[in-house]
């Protein structure tokens, strides 16, 4: 009775996020409530859980004492609790250095240069000068703090709403398929990778051909809707307060050090095996001093004091650290209640095929959320057994979920193109939509047949180079 209830909450609390942008009820709000009040219903109920999934274990844990309320409560914090904790803390450490480096750099004009490569009326060199950019930027950095960046500049840069709200919409998809093809790029492939299933250099070289044609078609789809010229202004470099005073050799130091120091986290995490949110921490300490020898100056004055800050990053980057924190909490819920088990002998008896699967987890991810639906069809299979084999498992489906496996692949392109379809369904989505008050069904009609029409041939690129290789 206790696993229906904690299963209606948590189905309940999916609906709500996907209905978000109808209820105007925050998905970081739900998030959070639902890995929250899951895990207290858990602790509630504790023994009959920990005797179904962790017999031994805890029998281990009690070494002969006798079996009480409170020694189940201890055994679950400490041997259950804390290292669904530990994983989810490591995820939002991890984003939350991302963020701050990436605020640092733009709060020293090290992003000013865009607004200055894109001086023309040109819809094609403004489109894709802009999609460009973010689809590089988001490969090395959070993919919302890269939207909310780009969408800014395009703002100050076109005029005309609807030009704005196309041009936006391919700047969401640039930022997701950007993400989506690297391990520091999307959470989902930084849950994938910290979890063992997936090696850095196997999964960027599997996805990013599809995720660059993911990108590229819908753009040039999008931009056959726009005008030869579009209407722009060309404002001076924002003001920050009294400014930086770097001058553009220093600005590309600090680009440097923040972007190269992100591409050598994989490498971090192979020679030293320890998590990538230490090695994204370690390039942000140095990123932070070098912005404070370059400001020397301006730290001893109160000029630092005064120095805005954009707080739509500060703002946008902690709703998504705790939407994150609680979606995984939630999976976690489900992992230990033993739903996720029977969901996955539901999936490989009626559908036993990784595709079919990867296409449904796309759809959903369009109708509900990218991120929930990806942690979804990671917690099916236990994180901790990432290259075992899965009893219930035939041994040809098993080798779809060993290490660099097919379904992770499928899993990691399919939830993050399908995400764009609706434009809700991505918290980078919702921003564009809140930004330029876009209706669902303009976004319907305009952008999500380009969008299905990118995710289709990026699969099927994915399915050659898949069976080609093997």
């Amino acid at each position: 009775m206790i696993t229906a209830i904690i299963v209606t909450i948590l189905l309940v609390g999916c609906v709500l996020i996907a209905t978000a942008h109808l209820t105007n009820i925050n998905k970081s709000a739900i998030a959070v409530f639902m890995g929250t009040v899951g895990w207290i219903l858990y602790i509630c109920y504790g023994t009959d859980f920990v005797m179904a999934q962790h017999p031994d274990t805890y029998i281990e844990f009690l070494g002969g004492q006798q079996p009480t309320s409170k020694m189940v409560k201890y055994f679950i914090y400490d041997s259950i609790f804390l290292k669904y904790v530990g994983r989810a803390a490591s995820i939002v450490l991890f984003l939350l250095a991302t963020m701050t480096i990436i605020e640092i750099l733009n709060n020293n004009g090290c992003f000013d240069f865009i607004s200055e490569w894109v001086r023309t009326r040109r819809t094609r060199e403004i489109l894709w000068s802009l999609s460009f950019i973010t689809f590089v930027i988001s490969a090395n950095l959070d993919n919302l703090t890269t939207t909310m960046m780009m969408l800014v500049i395009m703002r100050n840069i076109v005029q005309n709403r609807r030009q704005r709200m196309i041009i936006g919409c391919s700047i969401v998809l640039a930022a997701t398929t950007g993400g989506c093809f690297t391990v520091i790029g999307d959470p989902t492939g930084l849950i994938l990778w910290e979890g063992g299933a997936i090696t850095a250099t196997n999964f960027s070289a599997y996805l990013a051909l599809p995720a660059i044609l993911a990108w590229l078609v819908p753009t040039c789809l999008m931009g056959l809707s726009l005008p030869s010229h579009l209407d722009v202004i060309w404002r001076p470099s924002p003001y920050r307060g009294d400014d930086t005073r770097l001058n553009r050799w220093q600005r590309f130091i600090m680009l440097v050090v923040g972007i190269g120091g992100l591409w050598s986290i994989p490498t971090f995490h192979n020679i030293t095996k320890l998590s990538p949110f230490l090695g994204a921490l370690c390039v942000l300490a140095v990123l932070w001093m070098v912005n404070e020898i370059f400001n020397r100056k301006l730290i001893k004055t109160d000029f630092m004091v005064r120095k805005s800050v954009p707080q739509v990053l500060q703002y946008g980057s902690i709703q998504m650290i705790l939407y994150v924190m609680g979606i995984i909490l939630a999976a976690s819920i489900m992992a230990e209640t033993g739903v996720t088990t029977t969901l996955a002998h539901v999936t490989d008896s009626y559908i036993h095929n990784v595709w079919i699967t990867g296409l449904l987890a796309g759809l959903l991810s369009g109708l509900v959320d990218s991120f929930v639906i990806a942690m979804g069809g990671i917690s099916m299979y236990p994180v901790a057994d990432f290259g075992q084999a899965i009893t219930a498992l035939d041994s040809t489906y098993i080798t779809n979920f060993t290490v660099n496996g097919i379904f992770w692949k499928i899993l990691a392109f399919s939830v993050s193109v399908g995400g764009c379809l609706l434009g809700f369904a991505s918290t980078s989505g919702m921003a564009l939509i809140k930004m330029e008050r876009i209706h669902v069904g303009w976004y319907i009609r305009n952008i999500t047949p380009k969008i299905l029409v990118g995710w289709v041939i990026g699969l099927a690129v994915l399915w050659m180079e898949i069976y080609l290789r093997s």
